[in-house]
């Protein structure tokens, strides 16, 4: 039986706060170590400072992707290795005016963007936005 996709993990300076964005970025509810939750972490040996140091986005469907957040144990440096592809319009490609709205929707939630790119890769057009997210890490927006 071939493997599948667990979780997607990244460090975080503030893991819940980087949950948080990511939660608005993919439409899922912020998930938040509260009860009854909160007391079966703290059951099964995690404390506080673990909780405070740990955030997930999660889809309450099990359709979408499930982020982690880890307390990262030193500032980032340098570009991503790996970066996720955002679809503005999934299942199809957006109007120009589509990808702004989403891009604007993210800005609000704490993006920031780097660059437009508007260009062609052979014969096929390329039009996304390389954004960081409220931790540096780079994705981009098609």
């Amino acid at each position: 039986m071939p493997s599948k996709l667990g979780n997607i993990t990244f460090y975080a300076d503030d893991p819940p706060r980087l949950a948080r964005f990511w939660s608005g970025v993919f439409g899922y509810p912020p998930v938040e170590w509260g009860e009854p939750l909160k007391s079966e972490l703290l059951d099964a040996g995690l404390t506080e400072a673990d909780l405070a140091a740990r955030g997930v986005a999660e889809d309450p469907d099990g359709v979408g992707p499930r982020l982690f957040f880890h307390h990262a144990s030193g500032p980032k440096q340098g570009r991503n290795r790996l970066h996720l592809d955002i679809s503005a319009t999934p299942g199809r490609s957006p109007s120009r005016d589509e990808l702004e709205a989403e891009k604007d929707r993210l800005v609000a939630l704490g993006a920031e963007v780097v660059r437009l790119v508007d260009q062609d890769w052979g014969p096929w057009p390329e039009l996304y936005y390389q954004l960081r997210d409220p931790d540096g890490n780079e994705f981009c927006l098609q």
